[in-house]
């Protein structure tokens, strides 16, 4: 199956990519059929609805390769039309452009601090020539993304290929935001999570500079090697029941204080009824729940906090303040365009 990707470049005649699929029936219609059974046909369609979210990392990372593979096409398209304008071949224009710029000279000491960093046995003198190579290509990577990049600022492009969306209920889920915001972001995260407690200063930023458009949904994904982390889910839900569930995860967050008696020496700092919580967390009550929401992050294939799901769109790890704004950014104007689209 061929599906054709309009690469719209500013500057130069539109620009059509044809991007082979696998030909997958997982990638089809609803109606494709994905096995049978005894004479009987399961189709695509059944798939989806019984086993939502079961291929969605599988999902994720054909569409992560294919646009990449996308990207790289851009780039060698812009490289050759840049050639065809300067009247040369590629490799004499990045000749020019790029391996002219780049001093291959290192010197003595600067390959010895480099070899000092390095995790071998072997001598300096034998892995001296390897160093010199590594450096010069790595000096050479870098002048040619910053070509490249150049070239991609002088036109508008524009890569259209499907993200990978993953499907969540957002049910008994804790949401801070406007209802209807054109954005939501899921996190499913883990308070004994160094990387957790890492990132959430951006997100505070991101929440407060999209204040009305976005929304902000937590999910416990408590680790097993992390030993307080199941409790501290329980906990902030136990706040949750008198309505301070919000206060009670920031405050964890910043103190990262997840003792038993510092889970409740919590819920006494926030002036909930410190008898009904105590009572709360010491039952367990809310254990099921939290279980509930690993089992759900498991179906999804994620074994790692934090990981996020923008508009469905997933990303993990610790993404900078500048990530989170591209890739909200991108679904602002996305929704924006859906608006557009319906009032037309």
């Amino acid at each position: 199956m061929i599906r054709i990707l309009k690469l719209m470049v500013v500057g130069a005649a539109p620009f059509l990519l044809a991007a082979a699929e696998s030909g997958s029936p997982l990638r089809g219609a609803e109606d494709a059929v994905v096995a049978e059974v005894g004479g009987v046909r399961l189709t695509l369609g059944a798939l989806e609805q019984q086993r939502a979210n079961a291929l969605f990392l599988a999902e994720n990372n054909f569409y992560e390769a294919e646009k990449k593979i996308v990207a790289d096409l851009v780039d060698d398209y812009l490289l050759s039309q840049q050639a065809k304008k300067e009247g040369v071949t590629v490799p004499q224009l990045l000749k020019t452009h790029v391996d002219n710029t780049v001093d291959m000279n290192i010197s003595e000491d600067a390959l010895k601090v480099y070899y000092e960093g390095l995790d071998t046995k072997d001598s300096y003198e034998a892995v001296r020539d390897k160093i010199i190579e590594h450096v010069r290509g790595k000096r050479l990577a870098k002048a040619k993304d910053a070509y490249l990049q150049s070239l991609r600022d002088k036109n508008k492009i524009t890569i259209l290929v499907s993200s990978a969306r993953a499907q969540l209920n957002l049910n008994d889920t804790p949401v801070r935001g406007p209802a209807g915001a054109p954005v939501t972001i899921v996190e499913y995260a883990d308070y004994e999570c160094p990387y957790c407690q890492q990132v959430q200063p951006v997100l505070d930023k991101l929440e407060k500079d999209y204040k009305g458009r976005i929304d902000f949904a937590y999910k416990d994904l408590p680790l097993p090697m992390h030993p307080h982390a199941q409790k501290a889910a329980e906990a902030a839900q136990c706040a949750g029941i008198q309505d301070k569930y919000w206060e009670y995860h920031d405050l964890l967050m910043k103190t990262k204080q997840l003792e038993l008696p510092e889970l409740k020496n919590a819920a006494r700092q926030l002036n909930l009824d410190a008898k009904k919580f105590d009572a709360c967390v010491d039952s367990g009550s809310r254990a099921e729940a939290v279980r509930a929401t690993f089992d759900e992050a498991t179906k999804l294939g994620l074994s790692a906090t934090p990981s996020f799901f923008i508009n469905g769109r997933y990303v993990s790890g610790v993404l900078s303040y500048d990530q989170f704004k591209q890739l909200v950014d991108e679904e602002l104007n996305r929704s924006a365009a859906q608006r557009a689209s319906t009032a037309r």
